[in-house]
C-alpha cells in the first residue's frame, strides 16, 4: 500500500452493561469498521459483560477516516442482532503520536500526555486519556454505545509504525 500511514492495534478489553438480546443474556462480539476494512473478535456465550481481550490491527491510510464499532449477539438460527455501536475518530490520538520522539526516554509510565473529554461528537462515556506506557503511547477509551439501551466497550489504540510506510 503505497499510502499506508501504519498501523494502528485496536485491543477490544471488554464490555459493560450490555443489552440483553436472548432469553437471559447474551452472545457477544465485536465488528470493527473502518473504510473497507472489517475485522471482529470471539464470541463470549451468555454474557453482558463480557472480557474479549482481542487485538484487531488496521491499516490507516487517512488519519480522518472515523473507525466505526459495532456490537453483536451471535444467533445459531438467525441473522444476528445488533446490540449497539460506536463511532471515534483517531485525529487526536495520531496527533499526540507525532510528538513521541520528543518524550522517549524522558517520562514515567502512566504519564498522561494528553485528556480527551465527551462531546456529543465522539462516543465517550469518560473522559479518554493518551499515556505513555512501556515505551508506548496508548490510548484508553470507554465508548458509549448508540441505538440501544445501554451498554459500554472498553478499548485500547496502540499505534505500529511500518518501516518504509509513509509515516504520520
Amino acid at each position: 500500500m503505497e499510502n499506508l500511514l501504519g498501523l494502528l492495534r485496536i485491543h477490544v478489553k471488554r464490555g459493560v452493561n450490555l443489552a440483553i438480546r436472548d432469553i437471559s443474556s447474551s452472545d457477544p462480539y465485536v465488528v470493527v469498521h473502518s473504510g473497507k476494512q472489517k475485522l471482529k473478535t470471539h464470541v463470549i456465550k451468555h454474557s453482558v459483560n463480557p472480557e474479549w481481550n482481542d487485538d484487531l490491527t488496521l491499516s490507516v491510510t487517512d488519519p480522518n477516516q472515523p473507525i466505526k464499532l459495532t456490537v453483536y449477539d451471535k444467533d445459531l438460527f438467525s441473522a444476528d442482532d445488533k446490540m449497539g455501536e460506536a463511532e471515534f475518530s483517531i485525529a487526536t490520538y495520531l496527533e499526540a503520536v507525532k510528538y513521541r520522539p520528543k518524550v522517549e526516554g524522558g517520562l514515567p509510565n502512566g504519564t498522561i500526555i494528553m485528556k480527551i473529554q465527551p462531546t456529543r461528537e465522539n462516543c465517550l462515556s469518560e473522559e479518554s486519556h493518551i499515556v505513555w506506557n512501556q515505551g508506548k503511547l496508548v490510548q484508553n477509551m470507554f465508548l458509549r454505545l448508540q441505538h440501544v439501551e445501554c451498554g459500554e466497550v472498553e478499548i485500547q489504540l496502540e499505534w505500529i509504525d511500518v518501516p518504509g510506510s509513509k509515516g504520520i
